[in-house]
């Protein structure tokens, strides 16, 4: 690397250079769908649909209003009902959880694995009892967990499995996308995501017609026929601006991806050109996962301090997750104590995540490590 430079502002994500490319493909995308005034669900809702479907390689896609929405979509599909047990990971965003709550079902956690912070397959099958109704594993970060495992597990004891994809569309394993590794598969398109809106939507992909049909009658109040109700759903309708909106994106989400597989590659060979990986613990990627790096963690020594450093230097990074789900207050009433799941508090403690967008610039990524590489000498 070049020496030191003078402070750069380097953000966590710049969605301003993403938009500035599509501006006027998405500003057009936008006028016709005001032009139509046909705003819930419709023919550009379900052209986003068949274009996900075709993009994973499920049979089915179904748009919902968010990725926490598509979660309790799948578990309400699956007959996940007050009393039931779903078993998934603590290290997670809370949504994963939290569908579980909604439905009156208990969350039942195991830890995760320390290379790839997804869930540990060794510890599944004990988790199970004759309540479990589901499995959510979650593939963080943008790399799918060990989904043979877990679906060999899982289909013994004839139990579903939900993947939370929320953070790898366009991950794989084995040549088979995220989307296609469960029964049911959830998809978040929040802005900050690979695949994001102009604000929150989400998508739930499956080879089930069953699956499917139930979702989408669920997502707008359990009805099929206008005013005829056969159950008690929830208002979940994906609108047509999202939509237009995905549909012009999508198209560079492959290019996107391996933007940000290039940057991710860049930084291994950077930190360990700059010998920090006595300091740093770099991501792990199986060999059989294509990885999409929705974010590119690492294990970092003296994390917090690393970064406040950085944001004096003007990178900006985040803490994805600070406190694991079973630490907290709402879900104190689980009985579970502080160390209970060893690798997961270790990872919340330990966990940075890097600028990673697909428009980072070579330099930018030398600023972030030279700074690192300052803070360390410096202690």
């Amino acid at each position: 690397m070049s020496g030191p430079r003078e402070t750069m502002n380097i953000p966590l994500l710049d969605l301003k250079a993403q938009y500035q490319s599509l501006r006027s493909e998405i500003l057009a995308a936008i006028e016709a769908t005001c032009d139509e005034q046909g705003f819930i669900l419709g023919p550009r809702v379900v052209a986003l649909e068949e274009a996900v479907a075709a993009y994973v390689g499920s049979t089915h896609a179904v748009g919902v209003a968010s990725g926490s929405d598509a979660l309790l979509l799948a578990l309400m599909a699956l007959g996940v009902k007050a009393g039931d047990e779903v078993i998934t990971v603590p290290f997670t965003f809370f949504a994963t959880a939290g569908a579980i709550s909604r439905l009156g079902a208990k969350p039942v956690f195991i830890d995760i694995r320390p290379d790839d912070f997804n869930m540990d397959p060794q510890l599944l099958e004990r988790a199970i009892t004759k309540r479990t109704k589901a499995i959510i594993p979650v593939h963080l970060f943008g790399q799918c967990a060990d989904m043979g495992a877990i679906n060999e597990i899982a289909r013994r004891h004839k139990i579903g499995v939900i993947e939370d994809a929320c953070q790898a569309i366009g991950a794989a394993q084995n040549g088979r996308r995220a989307g296609v590794l469960g029964d049911l598969a959830c998809f978040s398109f929040f802005p900050s995501k690979n695949l994001g809106g102009f604000g929150d939507a989400g998508m739930v992909t499956t080879n089930d017609k069953a699956l499917a049909e139930s979702i989408a009658m669920l997502r707008v109040h359990g009805s099929r026929v206008r005013y005829v109700h056969e159950a008690i759903g929830i208002n979940s309708r994906l609108d047509a601006l999202q939509a237009a909106v995905l549909l012009v994106k999508l198209k560079r989400l492959d290019q996107w991806a391996e933007g940000r597989r290039r940057n991710a590659a860049h930084y291994v060979q950077l930190l360990t050109e700059a010998h920090l990986t006595d300091h740093v613990t770099l991501p792990v990627v199986g060999r059989e996962n294509f990885h999409v790096f929705n974010q590119f963690t690492l294990r970092v020594q003296k994390r917090d301090e690393l970064r406040s450093y950085l944001k004096e230097q003007g990178v900006g990074t985040e803490v994805y997750y600070p406190l694991p789900l079973h630490l907290q207050n709402c879900y104190r009433d689980l009985g579970y104590p502080k160390g209970a799941f060893p690798q997961s508090e270790r990872a919340a403690e330990e966990v940075l995540s890097l600028p990673i967008f697909a428009e980072l610039r070579d330099e930018q990524l030398q600023y972030v490590v030279q700074m690192i590489a300052a803070f360390y000498r410096k202690r």
